[in-house]
């Protein structure tokens, strides 16, 4: 009897060692992932034409619940909000998509609110950005963003689908539809980014948008409103996949200017 209270003793010792292994090990990567921001590509590589890539979205969802960022042919705009994923076409319509479309250039993140503010009477979005700012602890951290509320007026863009030869996106944009909404309810969402990324990453903030009742979105070039609720969380890990093809391989990312890619990306 003495023996086999020895053995049985020893088999949960082993078990509660094993589960407390585990249950560590599984803590330590959720910690890991929060504040972590994952990329597919590099907006360089963008610029640059590079429209087709071989990460899915349900591979991308696996690194983030929250994210933007566009489609295979550059068609439209991609929105990432609570683990499911919208297209914004050049027609402003909006369809959630399955897990097996592809993504050239996308953004994401496990989003956990780690500081709430709020901002008012922002005028535009160059208001939106200089007050935003201030309220981050260390500018030179990247930050996720999350808005939810009624916006006075918003104005939100797509680009229509390209075929091969692929333009660069400089060429893309000037052919963009522009929508602009007013007194319309829906969550913003978006990244800052600083300088010093700025051939990685869109520099300073990109932010998409997309309406309550799911019809209504795109990359956002302005915005104004009375008063709302930013969540913030502060972002110290930086992830990066590069994508594994020819056209990635053989492409000269040095052209790229930070002129250019506000030209692309804010119409500037």
């Amino acid at each position: 009897m003495k023996k086999k209270l020895t053995a049985l003793s020893v088999y949960l010792l082993t078990a509660l060692l094993v589960f407390s292994t585990v249950a560590y090990a599984a803590a330590e990567n959720n910690g890991r992932d929060q504040g972590k921001l994952f990329q597919y590509s590099t907006i360089n590589a963008v610029m640059q034409g590079q429209y087709d890539g071989e990460m899915t979205l349900k591979e991308l969802n696996t690194h983030g619940d929250m994210g933007l960022g566009t489609l295979n042919g550059l068609d439209g705009e991609l929105i990432q909000l609570d683990n499911k994923f919208y297209q914004v076409n050049s027609k402003g319509q909006v369809k959630e998509l399955k897990g097996n479309v592809k993504t050239p250039f996308a953004v994401t993140t496990k989003f956990d609110s780690e500081k709430t503010v709020t901002l008012s009477n922002v005028k535009d979005f160059q208001d939106f950005s200089e007050k935003l700012k201030t309220k981050f602890d260390n500018k030179n951290y990247f930050y996720a963003i999350k808005i939810h509320g009624k916006f006075d007026s918003i104005k939100n863009r797509s680009v229509p689908k390209q075929t091969r030869p692929y333009p660069p996106l400089t060429e893309v944009t000037p052919h963009q539809t522009v929508f602009e909404e007013k007194n319309v309810e829906g969550t913003i969402i978006g990244f800052y980014t600083p300088n010093y990324a700025s051939t990685i990453q869109v520099p300073g903030f990109h932010m998409h948008f997309l309406s309550d009742d799911k019809t209504k979105g795109g990359h956002i070039l302005d915005v104004k409103f009375d008063s709302a609720k930013v969540e913030i969380q502060q972002l110290s890990e930086f992830d990066l996949v590069l994508p594994d093809t020819a056209d990635f391989a053989n492409a000269d990312l040095t052209k790229t200017t930070v002129e250019d890619i506000e030209e692309a990306e804010r119409g500037k």
